[in-house]
């Protein structure tokens, strides 16, 4: 992944009505801080700021951008600026909810509600660490409301593009938020994007490998069954365009059998169909089948203390923070 090798604005500085207190991520588009707004809530904040065409010095606030730089920054600036007003319209338990967005320092800032937790891939990685796997009342709970977002997402005519386990934040009560829609920009009726999409091996559906291809809810869905498939066998699916020459993922999916319930696994196998056409149509077509595994009463997750660290809010959770992903 890029790089974020910019000075972070300094600890302490009053913008846009909000204190800055820390970073706490970044990456090769972005920063994001600990603030805190008028009324002393904690909120986080992400500074548009690629590394590969801006250049902050310590002691500066606004970036150098050299002249041939200009035009991308500029569209990857309006597209940074109009997700941030796209998102703000959805208010969702499940998706991160975006609270305000201001310019500044010659670039733009994305305020967003802050929550103690850790991402799902932190979790997963804690339990492959002890020789084990997500239970199925787990995988079920935890997918039924990342399900329950992205068809909000998706009723706004919005794509997320990059969901993975990183990008699916456990609150410490253990419902997931959906976080980091750098690539919501893309809307679904979007027919010529200004900028291509990036993704992530192994999450990533076959579609966004090749160019000009339909992008829509099927290509998330993709996404679902690659993160399902993950936390159930401890490591990503095979790349989409590795998958097209040799498929080894059905075999792996195969050996899930015996650990989970049959109509678990044929959804999963059905989401990471190469097919679009092949897969379920819609989120609320896989939300359906992890319902019908879930109890009478849907009570949120929550993560066994033995297996999961003190909420470490948002540090180290987003591997890529920003409106674009590099491959992984």
């Amino acid at each position: 992944m890029a790089a974020q090798n910019n000075a972070p604005l300094p600890d302490g500085l009053e913008i846009g009505g909000y204190r800055i207190v820390k970073k706490i991520a970044s990456g090769g588009f972005s920063i994001v801080y600990l603030a805190y707004d008028g009324d002393g809530n904690a909120v986080a904040i992400k500074e548009y700021l690629p590394s590969a065409l801006a250049l902050r010095a310590p002691g500066e606030l606004a970036p150098a951008i050299a002249k041939a730089n200009l035009p991308v920054f500029r569209i990857g600036l309006k597209c940074f600026f109009e997700e941030g007003r796209a998102l703000a319209r959805i208010v969702h338990p499940n998706v991160v909810r975006v609270l305000n967005f201001f310019r500044a320092n010659d670039t733009v800032y994305m305020v967003m509600a802050y929550e103690s937790g850790h991402s799902l891939q932190e979790y997963a990685a804690r339990l492959v660490a002890k020789g084990s796997r997500a239970g199925e009342p787990f995988i079920r709970q935890v997918f039924n409301g990342v399900c329950g977002g992205l068809r909000e997402v998706h009723a706004n005519k919005l794509l997320h593009l990059d969901l993975k386990p990183a990008n699916i934040y456990l609150r410490t009560d253990g419902s997931p938020m959906l976080l980091d829609f750098g690539a919501a920009r893309q809307t679904i009726h979007t027919d010529a994007p200004t900028l291509a999409p990036m993704y992530t091996p192994g999450f990533a559906a076959p579609e966004l490998y090749a160019k000009g291809s339909a992008l829509g809810p099927w290509t998330d869905i993709y996404s679902i069954g690659a993160a399902m498939f993950a936390c159930m066998a401890g490591a990503p699916p095979q790349p989409a365009d590795q998958r097209r020459a040799a498929d080894a993922t059905i075999d792996r999916i195969a050996k899930l059998e015996g650990a989970y319930t049959p109509g678990l696994v044929a959804m999963v196998k059905a989401c990471l169909a190469l097919d679009p056409l092949a897969r379920p149509q819609s989120v609320f077509a896989v939300q359906k089948v992890l319902q019908a595994g879930l109890p009478a009463v849907d009570a949120a997750p929550s993560a066994a203390p033995e297996e999961v660290a003190p909420a470490s809010g948002w540090r180290g959770l987003v591997e890529r923070i920003g409106f674009g992903r590099g491959r992984a």
